[in-house]
């Protein structure tokens, strides 16, 4: 059900104009990459988790460039965190001076009532048309059980921020983030690859001028990386196989928030010939949940290049958006491995047999919810 809300801004210490005194003349190809440089509608885009009349609620707060936003409601909780993939409530307004309002219809139960969400940036108290409490809302910042986690013995370092010796045409930041637009210099058939990245923040934006990257496995099959944040998780949207399948739930988190990828892959197999005799299959967790499980690809996606035998590099795509990663590793499984059973962190590993830097062999939850972090007055 299509809602609408109107959106007002209390009064944080951060001034509107801010945003409008630094936007270039293209307000499309506005990218921020640090905290300190962002508007003020960062400080209401984001997460919310709470509960609505008893039952646990998910909201996500969408910035679109001057005062103007688009929002979500979740029954059941956040994607990965209880929402059960199937009904949502979208709304869309505009911000003004003192307080952050969103007005919707939703089904509680059986029943459908209108509610008002009213947002500060920190939490959001749920009413109903009459001013009655319904419940509240506390923003939330989630990390990747994965974030952070170091190469598991046997594993290859690819990038860890200063030595870019894996990769060809590597750019790196001062502050040590590798850039969007390089690839690696060895071809890998059967791997497990981890890859952590970070969105920009361009609020004007859309489609696929919004933070646009991608891990182009093989140089054939495309995992997108895109500011989806919010929408449906279409098959161009981040987590996808581009334009081929759509991930299970899209686990997108907001520009400037660090996420993972954990992926393992299996390349095509060929006969003497050349003719293909088994398809590629590939296992998807983005930020710690499953998003493909083991799927098949018959094809090469999007502008990857054809299938065929001969094994070919992997490629971070440069689509002039400034995707920012750190941390990238992979375990080679066609890589002899002296005494496998002494190390199952390697034969076994996945992000559901890992959490809080330990790896046990016992399957976790997803996400995990971790302090905010303020800067100049800016909460991410």
């Amino acid at each position: 059900m299509i809602g609408r809300f109107v959106l007002s801004v209390c009064c944080l210490g951060i001034l509107a104009s801010s945003l409008s005194a630094a936007a270039p003349e293209d307000p499309k190809k506005y990218a921020i990459t640090e905290l300190d440089q962002v508007d003020a509608d960062f400080a209401y885009q984001g997460e919310y988790a709470g509960t609505v009349s008893g039952e646990n609620t998910g909201l996500q707060v969408i910035a679109r460039g001057d005062g103007k936003f688009d929002a979500v409601s979740y029954p059941g909780g956040l994607p990965g965190a209880g929402w059960d993939r199937q009904g949502k409530w979208k709304m869309s307004g505009a911000r003004t001076d003192r307080e952050a309002t969103f007005e919707t219809k939703i089904y509680l139960g059986q029943e459908e009532r209108s509610v008002v969400y009213t947002v500060d940036g920190k939490s959001a108290s749920v009413r109903d048309s009459e001013g009655s409490s319904l419940g509240s809302l506390i923003k939330v910042h989630r990390q990747s059980p994965t974030l952070g986690v170091a190469p598991p013995w046997g594993a290859t370092p690819l990038f860890s921020g200063k030595n870019t010796w894996h990769f060809k045409g590597a750019k790196v930041t001062e502050n040590g983030l590798l850039q969007e637009g390089t690839e690696l210099k060895t071809p890998y058939k059967y791997f497990m690859l981890h890859v952590e990245f970070m969105l920009p923040y361009m609020p004007y934006a859309t489609g696929q001028g919004r933070s646009n990257s991608g891990l182009y496995l093989q140089s054939r099959y495309e995992v997108q990386i895109l500011d989806s944040f919010g929408l449906d998780g279409e098959f161009n949207e981040c987590g996808a196989l581009y334009r081929y399948k759509t991930p299970d739930v899209n686990m997108c988190f907001p520009p400037l928030s660090w996420q993972t990828y954990d992926i393992k892959f299996k390349a095509a197999k060929f006969d003497y010939e050349g003719n293909k005799t088994k398809n590629a299959t590939i296992t998807v967790w983005h930020n710690g949940i499953k998003i493909h499980d083991n799927f098949e690809i018959e094809r090469k996606t999007g502008a990857g290049q054809q299938e065929g035998p001969e094994s070919i590099i992997t490629k971070i795509q440069n689509h002039s958006n400034p995707v920012r990663f750190q941390n990238i590793w992979i375990i080679d499984y066609m890589e002899p491995m002296a005494y496998p059973l002494a190390h199952p962190n390697v034969v076994q590993w996945s992000p559901e047999l890992y959490t809080s830097n330990t790896f046990d062999g016992f399957p976790h939850p997803g996400p995990v919810n971790v302090p905010h972090i303020t800067i100049n007055g800016r909460t991410r």
